[in-house]
C-alpha cells in the first residue's frame, strides 16, 4: 500500500485546519505540520490579529468551544468621515476568540485525529521537507513565495496595542473608522475580566505612513486610556495572494487566500482554505484547489479590489473621494445583503 505523506508549514488556523480536513477524509495519509514555535497556539504569532469571527451558515458546526470565546458581537459600528452606520449582528454568529486558545484546542485535535506536530521546527527551504504534497501555511510573508520568487497581491501593514483597563471597553460591539488615505482603524473588546481592547490601524503597505504615530495621535484625540499589556503588528495579505497551487503546493490562509479587502477579516478564510486543501489532497485531486477557492471567494474579491484602484487615483487628487465612493460601495453591498 503506498502511502501519500503530506507537509504542512505552519501550525495555526489554516495549517491545522487542513491537517484536521486531510485526516478527517482520509485517514490512511501521513501528515506532519511543523511549526516554529515551542508551542501550539501559546505563542507570540497566536495573537496577530484583531480575534474578531464571523461563523457562516455552512460552517455552523464549527463554532468554537466556549473557552475560546471572549465575547459575542452584536453592533458594529462603521464611521466614514462624519457618517456612522450601525450594523446589528445575529447572537452567536460574530464573536471575539481568544484566538490562542482556539489555535490550542484545534492542536489536539489534530493530534487526536493522528496528525504528527513538530513544534521549534522552522522549515527554511522546500528541499528540507520531501512530502507528496506541500501545504503552505506560513502567513504572510510566505516562507515559500519568498523562496520561489513569488510576491504577487496586494499588501497592507498593520500596528495594534491591547489595552487593559480601557475606558472603551464595550463587550459586544466593535468599531471601524475609516480613513481619508484608505486605512482604518479598529476598537475590538477582548478580556472582559480585564477590559481588554484590541486597538489598531491598518493601511497600503506602499504608502509608508508611521503606523504607531497614528495610533497614539488617535488615542489621545478620542481619550482612549488603558495599559499597554502587547503589541503586534506586521504585513497584511489583502485578497487573494495568487498563486493558489504551484506543482504540488497548494497556498493557505494569508499565504494563499489572505483577508477579507475591506474589513482585514482572515480567520474564517483561513479556516475554510485550510478544509478545502484538506479535502482535496485526501481525495487526491489537487488540481481541483484553485477552482473550489476562485468559487468561494473571486467574485466579492474583485468587486473589493475594484474599490482600491481609483482610490489610489483619489488619493493623489483628493483624499476625501475615498470616504465618498466607500459610502456608496457599503451601500451596493447593503442591497445586495452582504
Amino acid at each position: 500500500m503506498i502511502i501519500i505523506k503530506v507537509d504542512i508549514i505552519g501550525g495555526s488556523l489554516s495549517g491545522l485546519s487542513a491537517g484536521i480536513s486531510i485526516k478527517k477524509n482520509n485517514k490512511s495519509i501521513d501528515v506532519t505540520i511543523h511549526e516554529k514555535h515551542k508551542m501550539i497556539g501559546y505563542n507570540f504569532e497566536g495573537r496577530r490579529c484583531g480575534e474578531a469571527h464571523s461563523l457562516e451558515s455552512k460552517w455552523i458546526t464549527d463554532i468554537p468551544k466556549k473557552e475560546c470565546i471572549f465575547n459575542y458581537i452584536t453592533k458594529a459600528e462603521v464611521i466614514i468621515g462624519d457618517k456612522k452606520r450601525i450594523e446589528t449582528k445575529e447572537k452567536n454568529i460574530v464573536f471575539i476568540l481568544n484566538r490562542q486558545e482556539y489555535i490550542y484546542q484545534l492542536g489536539k485535535q489534530a493530534e487526536a485525529l493522528g496528525v504528527n506536530i513538530s513544534i521549534n521546527d522552522k522549515i527554511k527551504s522546500i528541499n528540507n521537507i520531501d512530502g507528496d504534497y506541500i501545504i503552505d501555511a506560513s502567513g504572510c510573508p510566505s516562507v515559500v513565495k519568498k523562496e520561489l520568487g513569488f510576491n504577487r497581491g496586494i499588501k497592507g501593514v498593520t500596528y495594534q496595542q491591547t489595552l487593559e483597563n480601557s475606558n472603551c471597553f464595550v463587550s459586544d460591539t466593535v468599531k471601524l473608522i475609516y480613513l481619508e488615505f484608505g486605512g482604518y482603524f479598529w476598537i475590538f473588546p477582548r478580556n472582559p475580566s480585564k477590559y481588554e481592547i484590541n486597538l489598531g490601524v491598518g493601511s497600503f503597505k506602499n504608502f509608508n505612513y508611521n503606523l504607531k504615530e497614528m495610533l497614539e495621535k488617535f488615542k489621545e484625540e478620542q481619550g482612549i486610556e488603558g495599559k499597554i499589556s502587547h503589541i503586534i503588528g506586521g504585513l497584511i495579505p489583502v485578497g487573494l495572494q495568487r498563486p493558489l497551487s504551484y506543482r504540488n503546493i497548494l497556498f493557505v490562509g494569508d499565504a494563499g487566500v489572505g483577508t477579507y479587502p475591506i474589513t482585514g477579516q482572515g480567520i474564517y478564510r483561513a479556516l475554510i482554505s485550510g478544509d478545502i486543501a484538506g479535502k482535496v489532497i485526501a481525495m487526491n485531486k489537487p488540481k481541483k484547489y484553485d477552482h473550489l477557492i476562485n468559487k468561494i471567494f473571486l467574485r466579492w474579491d474583485l468587486i473589493c479590489k475594484s474599490l482600491f484602484y481609483p482610490n489610489f487615483i483619489f488619493r493623489k487628487i483628493n483624499p476625501k473621494l475615498i470616504l465618498i465612493s466607500l459610502n456608496k460601495y457599503l451601500n451596493f453591498l447593503d442591497i445586495a445583503h452582504i
